[in-house]
């Protein structure tokens, strides 16, 4: 079940917009046999009339169908129960099993899966149907998997629709067949691969966020939750990986003069990533997060029994071999609701028709300071 809160009244919502979203999580390049059973949809429970939300809570099932497999595993009461103690390195395994008390591993790893993440993609969906009505769009694309590196265009140049097509969700039509190749070497070596992924937002309005408290810096906002995210290790705001050997004159994105009133405050260069002091600055939002290779391998690692701490060889569970194209859609979704939220604490009202009134009168105000005086 998924519950998604403060959404404004007089938004459309359908079914169909999210179950777009949710299979293209379902997509890409080295998924494992998982995708071929589910087929996700999010039916809309609560929160929505005749196409509209109403402003009340939005209420959303996601049902697994592999569930029927599991009943009696995983039963609330007594059922059949096959212990997992053979510990997976770089799960959370080990560590849910100590924190909780548990014997038995399969009370950590099914929470910690990343089946969960169908339920963030619903949610998320609706976040960025709400920005969309704002001119807030989101999109990602796949930078590296593994050794294989992209080198794609300038963002503005890139073509989402053929990225869309990429079976590894890349917008460097030159380099997706090495990385398919790549993860193909993993596949058949029983291991698996990582990569990096870079999610942006266009549209974004200047001033979301806050200066001024340290737990609503945008930036911070959408490292969290991208952290958040199973199996990611690093994320960049913007070119932040790349920034250590560069002087401050070199890095900072230079303010244009102001020649077009209805397009004040554009700059030369975006590498700061669309923030500044905790705050948006107007131009895109970008985000890169590292995602590394996922734990549970057909070739397991060495490691240790939960019972007696002897050597065995790592648990196996049915897993994806690379799990880089579908995390961009993942990250778009924890973008989204982070944005939507900020949007939300600036610009909210009780219904669509009011929020905008409060948008229209801020965008409004966006520009030189004599204009205003």
């Amino acid at each position: 079940m998924v519950i998604v809160e403060g959404v404004p009244a007089y938004l459309y919502l359908d079914e169909e917009y999210i179950a777009h979203h949710l299979g293209r999580r379902q997509r890409g390049y080295g998924r494992g046999g998982r995708q071929q059973i589910e087929r996700d949809h999010a039916h809309i429970q609560t929160g929505v009339r005749h196409g509209y939300t109403l402003g009340s809570p939005i209420g959303m099932l996601i049902e697994n169908r592999d569930w029927v497999n599991w009943q009696e595993a995983m039963a609330s009461q007594e059922g059949r129960n096959q212990r997992v103690t053979r510990i997976r390195p770089g799960h959370a395994d080990l560590p849910g099993a100590m924190k909780y008390g548990f014997h038995d591993v399969r009370n950590s790893l099914e929470r910690a899966s990343a089946r969960e993440t169908a339920a963030r993609v619903a949610a998320g969906a609706v976040a960025m149907k709400l920005l969309e009505e704002f001119g807030i769009k989101l999109h990602s694309h796949v930078l590296s998997i593994g050794r294989v590196k992209a080198n794609p265009p300038d963002q503005g140049a890139i073509d989402w629709d053929a990225v869309e097509e990429s079976p590894v969700h890349c917008a460097d039509s030159d380099v997706a067949d090495q990385m398919m190749a790549e993860v193909d070497a993993a596949r058949e070596a029983g291991d698996t691969v990582g990569g990096v992924v870079e999610v942006i937002a266009e549209g974004v309005p200047i001033g979301l966020g806050s200066h001024v408290h340290w737990d609503r810096k945008i930036d911070a906002k959408i490292s969290q939750a991208l952290m958040s995210i199973n199996a990611v290790k690093a994320v960049s705001i913007g070119e932040g990986w790349d920034l250590l050997d560069r002087w401050g004159s070199e890095f900072q994105d230079v303010i244009e003069p102001v020649t077009d009133p209805d397009r004040p405050w554009q700059r030369k260069t975006n590498r700061a990533g669309g923030t500044e002091g905790g705050m948006t600055s107007g131009t895109p939002l970008v985000a890169r997060f590292v995602i590394k290779p996922i734990a549970t391998l057909h070739n397991p690692l060495p490691s240790v029994d939960l019972d007696t701490g002897e050597p065995v060889q790592a648990h196996f569970e049915r897993s994806d071999v690379c799990q880089a194209p579908p995390a961009g859609v993942i990250g778009e979704a924890m973008m989204a609701l982070v944005l939507a939220d900020a949007f939300m604490e600036k610009f909210g009202g009780d219904s669509i028709p009011e929020t905008k009134r409060n948008f229209e009168g801020y965008q409004a105000t966006v520009g030189p300071r004599l204009r205003y005086s």
